[in-house]
Parts: structure tokens; sequence; C-alpha cells
């Protein structure tokens, strides 16, 4: 109530007073030598900061200042004044060594750090530079108006606030002794980080690499020793920073080298942070070593005034959006995620039918996973039956959906909308080098795309068109063997009802294609934990295993486990997540239950039996038709969230949506059949496709 009693009473000031003489008052009070700077620069950020969202106002106004500025010599010396004077005389270390880099403290207590600072704010050193920054642009949304602010603007900004030769300005040299600080501070971090056990274990070549962190160390420090020498007037020259950057190439080409060697020996949430920190803190020494030996080298002034600009904006920004638990969670999610996505990507290949045979095969392994989806549907409907507690009936429906999902893996059987999830991460691998004006490359993703649609559709039919007849068939044999209905009528009326497509079947579908986005998610992070841990040679080197199997047969079993853990344990939770999602329903009084468009199938199959072969054909159309929407959403869910969630780990941003689906169309009207059948005479080998 009193935030916002305290937003209207903002409101209607700002209605008394024009934005633009609000923004030359503040411009104005720049004049007075005696001012605060510090209280200067909050009332002209509050000046400039937009009303109610309007960033083109924002952008206006901001122009308009640097117009004022321009046109007013004596305004611009004082302006400049007073920020020289707001830099120079505050403690800039931490905000050139920490704005935008991850902190030391780590994943988990980095995150209590910015929750805990949300509910009970820090108490903030005026002294410091950083947080003075967070006193003048004191609301967690400014860095929205900051980003929009386009970028020929801030450079006519801090081009105006060039700053007198360094020789003459002694408050300027001490800012510039902080740059060195931080510049040498930066190094000692990264040689410290890069001697990590961790981080030379995941090393291909730990002799060569550990000397280079070093190095960089001890060149940082004759880097900065020669320059402040030169700012001393002594006879030594400054040192223009090439050597210095040379081994700041040479320790991230390490850092590149490892994570390429990290896809395939697995990684770690330490280790990625380890590389992410040491990577951002390479590329800060690049920047602030550039912006100390620009005039050395010779840079135009304007590059000169680009650089800093483009690095002082980045700063900012990211130092306003420091405490956004949001913003901190999105910087994160991609530290494991491309080895996550990478493994699936690998597995999305194989549910791809190119030719043929993969068809042939795709059909075979999705018919036989029918037989087996039938029965684990009997078993479910029999386990709800039995009257047990709820969390007993938990146990029984996530054992039933566990261990057939993980049996339908280890045979080689193929459960329909897994594949949305897998198929998702390859087109996105491909999404990643698209040029549009390039024919050739959409005319292979349009490949993919009328392969991934018929390989769909082959697991689909296979699923559906065999649980279907299998569950009547079971149903039939069951209910002659015991002279009764093993379904009664209620129960068929309840399965009857949970596929209504006006009912909760679609939101449940959503729910059963969320966990199959996050059951790919599980199976790459095992298959990640498995190489990283070396859990095949582990379990292989069991002692009871070896007396029990021989050491032979041990070590079989353990490559055999490390080879397949992530589809073990993928398909085992998203098996123990189906099961126990509506149970916990219940529990919560929640509507939560899941829909699966191979078991909603199946359902159809019991129910008929329940109601012995009498039901009413418009009942069967009807239940059929949410079948249809059921599948559709599972499919549709766990593909749009796969494909988000790899496109992010591979840190693209595609644009182009408009002439790729243009070409899919096009494909589909010249040659439908390919998003249906595979083409005509296309052989080639194919191996199995996992579930």
């Amino acid at each position: 109530m009193r935030l916002l009693f305290s937003q209207m009473l903002r409101r209607l000031r700002r209605q008394d007073i024009d934005p633009h003489q609000r923004l030359h008052k503040a411009l104005n009070d720049f004049r007075n030598p005696e001012a605060e700077p510090l209280g200067l620069c909050r009332r002209l950020v509050a000046a400039l900061r937009p009303e109610d969202g309007d960033l083109v106002a924002c952008r206006e106004r901001y122009e308009s200042m640097l117009v004022c500025l321009e046109n007013d010599a004596d305004l611009l010396a004082a302006f400049r004044q007073h920020l020289t004077h707001f830099v120079t005389s505050r403690r800039a270390l931490s905000f050139l060594t920490d704005s935008g880099i991850l902190p030391g403290t780590g994943f988990f207590s980095e995150w209590w750090h910015i929750l805990g600072s949300r509910l009970l704010p820090e108490v903030p050193d005026e002294r410091r530079l950083i947080d003075s920054l967070h006193l003048i642009f004191d609301r967690r949304d400014d860095w929205e108006w900051l980003e929009a602010i386009p970028a020929e603007l801030s450079q006519r900004f801090w081009g105006l606030l060039t700053l007198p030769e360094m020789a003459q300005d002694i408050g300027q040299r001490g800012f510039i002794q902080q740059v060195l600080d931080a510049v040498l501070l930066l190094a000692h971090r990264v040689s410290g980080l890069g001697v990590e056990s961790e981080l030379m274990r995941a090393s291909p070549n730990p002799d060569l690499d550990v000397p280079r962190f070093i190095a960089l160390s001890t060149e940082a420090q004759a880097f900065v020793d020669a320059f402040r020498a030169g700012l001393e007037g002594q006879d030594a020259a400054f040192d223009d920073g090439s050597q210095l950057l040379v081994i700041v190439d040479q320790c991230q080409d390490t850092l590149t080298r490892i994570r390429k060697r990290a896809l395939t020996v697995g990684t770690s949430l330490r280790l990625s942070y380890f590389l992410t920190r040491c990577e951002q803190s390479l590329q800060r020494i690049t920047e602030l070593t550039d912006i100390l030996t620009a005039r050395l080298r010779g840079v135009p002034k304007n590059e000169r005034i680009s650089g800093w600009g483009a690095f002082a904006r980045a700063a900012f920004l990211a130092e306003n959006r420091r405490l956004s638990l949001r913003r901190y969670w999105q910087q994160l999610s991609g530290v494991l995620a491309v080895r996550v996505t990478e493994n699936a990507a690998q597995s999305g290949e194989h549910y791809i039918c190119e030719d043929a045979a993969d068809y042939r095969k795709m059909w075979r392994a999705a018919a036989s996973a029918g037989v087996i989806i039938a029965l684990m549907a009997f078993l479910k409907i029999q386990a709800g039956t039995l009257g047990a507690p709820l969390l007993i009936e938990a146990f029984l429906f996530s054992m039933i959906y566990g261990l057939g999902f993980v049996l339908i893996y280890l045979l080689d059987f193929t459960v329909a909308t897994k594949q949305p999830a897998m198929t998702a991460q390859t087109l996105a691998s491909l999404l990643g080098d698209l040029k549009p004006t390039r024919s050739a490359e959409l005319e292979r993703i349009t490949d993919v795309a009328a392969a991934v649609s018929r390989s769909q559709l082959a697991a689909i039919g296979g699923n559906v068109m065999v649980a279907l007849p299998v569950a009547l068939l079971v149903g039939f044999v069951l209910t002659q063997l015991m002279a009764a209905p093993v379904i009664d009528v209620h129960k068929a009326d309840h399965l009857l009802a949970d596929l209504d497509p006006l009912s909760w079947a679609v939101p449940h579908a959503a729910i059963a294609g969320f966990y199959l986005f996050l059951s790919g998610l599980i199976n790459g992070y095992f298959d990640n934990q498995a190489a990283y841990a070396n859990i095949g040679q582990r379990i292989g080197r069991l002692r009871w295993l070896q007396l029990l199997l021989g050491k032979q047969q041990a070590a079989r079993v353990g490559c055999y486990v490390g080879d397949h853990l992530g589809g073990i344990m993928g398909n085992f939770l998203f098996g123990c997540m189906l099961g126990s999602t509506g149970v916990i329903g219940k529990m919560l009084g929640l509507p939560l239950d899941i829909r699966h468009i191979a078991f909603a199938s199946a359902n159809v199959g019991y129910a008929v039996t329940g109601y012995e072969f009498q039901l009413a054909w418009q009942a069967i159309l009807l239940a059929m038709l949410g079948v249809a929407l059921i599948g559709l959403t599972n499919l549709a869910v766990s593909f749009a969230l796969a494909l988000r969630m790899a496109l992010r780990a591979r840190q693209i941003e595609f644009a182009h949506w408009g002439p790729l689906l243009a070409a899919v169309w096009q494909r589909f009207r010249r040659q439908p059949r390919s998003f249906f059948m595979p083409p005509r005479g296309a052989t080639g080998p194919a191996d199995d496709p996992p579930s």
C-alpha cells in the first residue's frame, strides 16, 4: 500500500513538471561548483529515466541532453569536472574487476547472496564506485532504458567527456593506477584458477598449460611496472601490452581446448563455472589493456572513445542486473547446457529416418514398444484398483512406468514422444550455421525437417496402431479367461472422461510434454556424469561384482552401464514423474495429472473392452480426437522447450524463421510425400533407433 501511494505521488509530481524542464534543471545544477557529484548524477538519471516505459521519449531526452552540452561550453566544462571528480574520487577496483564477471563465491552461494540482498538490502559505501552507481541507477529495471539508448548516442556522450591529457590531471592518474591494479588482480585471479586441480584434470596437456597461467601473472606484473614507470616520467618506455595479450591468447586457447575435451570426458558444474569465470576475466584483461595502451598504439581518438564507451556500457548494464535472480539463472543455465544438449543432439540423429531402411526399423521399434506400452497401461489400471495408500500408489505407478520405459530402452524400441526433445537438438545445431541467402543450407534443413516429420509419424503410428489393438486383445482374452470383464463400466467411463478434448486432457498432456523435455536433459546430464566420473570403469572395479562375475564380465557390465546410464536414468525418472504426478495432485487437491498419447490410445482399447465392445462409435471418435490432441500437445511442448534450450545453450539468436518456414512450405507443396514416406529408392545403413 505504501509503495502504491509513493508511485501515485511520483506520478502527480511528474505531471506538474514537464520532463524536459526537469532535465534542463538537472543539467543546470551542474554549474554549481560546490554541488555534490553523486546527488547531481542521481537527479540527472531521474530526469532521463522513462515514464511508464516510454523508451522513445527517454531517447529524445537523452539526445536533448547531448545537444545542450554540445551547445554550451561552460555547462560542458562544469559537467565534465563533476563527473571526473565523481569517478576519480572513488575506489573503482571492484567495478573494474567484478562487473559482468561471475563471482568467486560459487553458484549456490551467490544465489543465496542475491536472494538475501533482495530481502535485506546491503548498506552502500559511497567511497566505492560500484556502490555509488547502484545509488544512481537505483531501480532494478534501469538496464532496460540504458540498453535502449542507441550506440551512436552513447559514443557522443563519451566523446563529450574526453578528459585532459593524463600528464596534466593528477586525479585521472589515480584512476589509471586503479585500472593497472585491476589488470594485475585479474591476472593473479586467472593464474590461481588456471592451476586448480579440477581444471588441470580436464586439461589435455597440463605440463604445457600450467606454465601459461603462471606466466600470465608474471607478464602482467612486468606490464604494470613498466606502465607505472612511464607515468612517473622515468626513462623506461611505456609497455604497449602486446606480450601480455599474447599470454592472454594462449590461456584462452587452453580454456577452449579444455571445453572441447569436456564434451568427450564430461564436465561438472564447478569446472564449467571455473572455465566461464576464467574466460570472462581474460576478456576483461584484454579490454582494460586495450584501453590503457590505445594512445600508445596510435589508435584514432574516435576508436579510443568507442572502446571505452563499449566497456563502460556493458559494465553498467551488468552491474544494474547483478541482483536479478532471473538474470543470474539465465547466465548460469548455459554452463552445463552445452554438454547436456550435445549428447541429446547425438542421440537425436538416430531418431531421424533418412532412408527406407531407417523408416522400416523405426516402424518395427515403435510397434514393439506399443506391445509393452499396452501391458504397462493395463498394469497401471489394475494398480489403481487396489485402493492402496497414496504414497504406495505413487510408488507402484512410478515403478510400472519407470521400469517399463527402461525395458523399452534396453530392447532398443522407441517411444514416439521421446523423439522431439532429441531431434530439436539436431535442428538447433544446424540452425546455428544457417544463412538464409544460401539455398543449399536452407535445403539441408528442409531435408532434415521432412525426415523428422516422417520419423515422428512412423513412431506415433507404430506406438498407437499396436498399443490399441493389443489393449483390445489383452482385455478380451482376460475377460474370457476370468468369465468377467477385467475393466468394469465405471472404470471405462473414467478412462473415456480422461480423454475428453474439453476436459483437462490437453493441459495434462502439456505437463507430460514438459516431463519429456526434462527427460532429455536428465539423459544428457547422466551421460555427462558417466563420462566425467568414469562411472563405467568404477563399476567394473567393484570387488563384489568381480567375485560374482569375474573381472572380464564385470568390466563389460561396467562399460555397458557407463554407455547407457543416461538412457536408463532418463527413462526411469521420466516414468517416475509420470507415475507420481496424479497422486501428488490428489494430495495437494490440485488438478495435476499427465496424458501421454501412447497410453491414451491403449486406454481407448481397454475402455472398449469394459463396455464389452458395445461402445458407441461417437464415443470412440471423441476419444480418438482426444488422443490426437494429447499427442499434438506432447510433441509441441517438448519440441518447443528442447529447441529453445538448445538454441540458448549454443548462444544462437535465430531470426530467420520466415525464410525457413517458407522453404519448408515450398517443399511440402512440391514433395508432400517426403514428409510422410522416405524417398523412393533411398537406401543406407542405419542403427536401430534408441528410445
